[in-house]
């Protein structure tokens, strides 16, 4: 830790020895007032402070920025960079206005800029509001007076019925006064403000007047360069900056050579410098003298003729893709012909890593390489050296072998879209759909995040495989894809409703299956319906072309109408014929009843036979009995049954 102290104190040490050693003149200094001097009211006001430096290296000095508004310093700010120092005014008001200098001080130097005056106009207008307006007399009411938005210091002034009884000075952009209302009846109260932008005083009369004359003082710079006329580049320059005419002085003497802002060289008397002609460099020079706080400065323009112009770099053809040769050409479209050969001229071609050499026709012919590469071209003659713009060199991409695909899905006789896509190429991309090499449209992609799409129908599910796409990005012959290959999906048609037992052979206790069946591609997603029920009986999702439904020992219940519905993705629902189910007696039952009916016939008969039996015999038995009782057998009529017709009923005992 003590070692990089030690190091760090000693590069700060050795950078403010370097600093302190530099030579600087500060030339001029401004302040501007953007965007006017007068504006109005909210404007937006922006002081900027420019100062011009001559200094013998190439960073900016350090310096300190000093704002001043009517003599009183409002800001500073110590700034390592040439730039001009900017500060802000934001929505000016009234109390903005004054007089504004800009100071910099560099090391023991300084100097200030002209005062620049910011007018501002426009108030806003007061508002007065009171605690009260109802009050009764001798009662004492708080008036607030308002200025909105001002600032600065304000003298409010309140007025009772146009007459001015109270005025407050105050440091806000509002105040208060009270009032006393001793007599009875309406009163009109306003305010004003006044914004004090500079103390009032009251001036004496002039004085008398005395004259003071101002000698000038007989030192002057000279400053002499040579040669005078027809300077071209590559040509030296000798430079003399010098004191003509020295008188003794106690005060200092410094002078200082200047190209621009670039302070050449500094001495006491007489200042000489030698330097090569170059027409990009800036052509006024100043030979400042500084002596105590006078300044005295003199200038001269030199105009360089340009020995060559800065070297131009194109490259032929406009496009090339990777790893293609290409051309580079490298060349000064203009030279002074009087002082230069053109065979004199060499170019350079210049990259990261290497550069090549051309005596003069600056023909560069170079292979493309795989990724952007920058490319600079270098002109020299008589020791001058231009340097070319940058070129960057961007490599197109060949388009690779496109990829085909359906976006979502392939109907049979439906319209459906094709994507064609090559991973890599560069932009723009032309995609052409093929159909048996034929082609039918062509597409050219130019943005990233484009598509190329394209939309067909196909009535035969093989027909898919028909289509193919180019894609082309050069002049080349174009790219081709592999053929379509995507699944097709074939519309439901003829759906059928097969029932197993046979409608005529449905008996209760069967098992009932509905086999519903399809043309088309699954999975396929089957409903059975039962007139009178909106809701499915069964829905199931399947990847054959017919499933069914069971019903588990049927019942009289179960008789009815039934149907089915299928779909698949392509979104078309067909529905069966409707199936009418009855269902019929259980054989158990059948037989049942046939063998109970058989029984009741078999009563019946044996009822009728023993009806007929009983009165075939009953007839004869009656007339044996009639014969005895005429021959005097003995019996009694009384005992026989009165009710004949019911004699068959009866069982009659034989007589002994």
């Amino acid at each position: 830790m003590g070692l990089l102290l030690l190091l760090t104190y000693t590069l700060l040490s050795s950078w403010r020895m370097v600093d302190a050693q530099r030579s600087f003149t500060i030339r001029n200094i401004t302040l501007t007032i953007e965007p006017s001097t007068d504006v109005t009211r909210d404007t937006n006001v922006t002081l900027r402070c420019k100062a011009i430096i001559s200094s013998s290296g190439p960073e900016a000095l350090s310096r300190k920025y000093a704002i001043y508004k009517d003599s009183y310093l409002i800001y500073n700010k110590t700034s390592n960079t040439s730039q001009d120092l900017l500060y802000p005014l934001p929505e000016v008001r009234v109390s903005n206005i004054g007089e504004y200098k800009c100071k910099i001080t560099i090391k023991d130097k300084e100097m200030t800029s002209e005062a620049e005056k910011l007018t501002v106009k426009g108030l806003s207008k007061p508002l007065l509001t009171f605690n009260k307006t109802v009050v009764s007399e001798q009662e004492v009411v708080t008036a607030t007076c308002t200025a909105p938005g001002e600032t600065g210091h304000l003298y409010f002034f309140f007025y009772k019925d146009s007459k001015e009884i109270q005025n407050y000075q105050v440091n806000s952009n509002q105040s208060e006064a009270t009032f006393l209302f001793s007599s009875v009846g309406m009163h009109k109260i306003h305010c004003t403000y006044a914004v004090l932008v500079k103390t009032e005083s009251f001036k004496s009369g002039e004085s008398n007047s005395v004259s003071v004359s101002v000698k000038e003082l007989s030192i002057k710079p000279v400053l002499e360069i040579y040669p005078q006329s027809k300077i071209y580049e590559g040509e030296k320059l000798n430079i003399l900056c010098i004191i003509r005419e020295l008188q003794p002085s106690s005060e200092s003497i410094h002078l200082y050579l200047s190209q621009g802002t670039h302070l050449l060289s500094t001495g006491s008397i007489k200042v000489n410098h030698s330097m090569v002609a170059l027409a990009k460099d800036p052509g006024d020079f100043e030979c400042s003298l500084e002596i105590g706080n006078v300044i005295k400065v003199v200038t001269e323009k030199v105009s360089v003729t340009e020995l060559f112009s800065a070297p131009t770099l194109t490259m032929s053809p406009a496009e090339v893709f990777q790893k293609e040769y290409m051309t580079l050409t490298c060349k000064s479209e203009r030279f002074a012909t009087e002082r230069l050969n053109k065979e004199e001229l060499t170019y350079t071609l210049e990259q990261a890593t290497t550069s090549m050499t051309s005596s003069n026709t600056g023909v560069f012919p170079i292979k493309a390489l795989q990724y952007d590469f920058n490319y600079t071209c270098v002109a020299r003659a008589k020791g001058i050296m231009k340097r070319s713009e940058t070129l960057t060199v961007r490599p197109k991409v060949s388009v690779s072998t496109p990829k085909m695909s359906v976006v979502g899905r392939a109907v049979l006789g439906q319209p459906f879209r094709i994507i064609c896509q090559s991973d890599t190429g560069s932009l723009p991309i032309n995609y052409t759909l093929l159909r048996d090499y034929s082609p039918l449209s062509t597409t050219s992609v130019k943005q990233p995040n484009q598509q190329a799409i394209f939309t067909v129908t196909i009535n035969k599910p093989d027909e898919i495989s028909r289509y193919m796409c180019e894609a082309k990005n050069s002049n080349k012959e174009g790219s081709l894809s592999k053929r379509l290959n995507a699944a097709v999906i074939v519309p439901l048609s003829h759906p059928t409703l097969t029932v197993i037992p046979k409608l005529s052979e449905i008996s209760e206790g069967d098992d009932l299956y509905l086999i519903c069946g399809i043309n088309g591609t699954p999975p396929v997603t089957f409903k059975w319906y039962r007139v009178g029920n909106e809701q499915p009986l069964l829905t199931n999702t399947t990847n054959t072309n017919s499933t069914y439904y069971q019903i588990h020992k049927l019942s009289k219940e179960h008789s009815g109408i039934y149907y089915c519905e299928a779909v698949n993705h392509a979104n078309n629902l067909v529905r069966s014929e409707k199936v009418t189910i009855d269902v019929q007696l259980a054989l158990w039952k059948k037989a049942l009843i046939a063998g109970f009916c058989l029984l009741l016939v078999l009563v019946l008969v044996v009822v009728c036979v023993l009806y007929f039996r009983s009165k075939r015999d009953a007839v004869p038995l009656y007339d044996g009995m009639e014969g005895r009782v005429a021959n005097g057998t003995r019996g009694s009529v009384a005992s026989l049954p009165t009710d004949i017709s019911n004699r068959s009923s009866y069982s009659i005992p034989a007589t002994v």
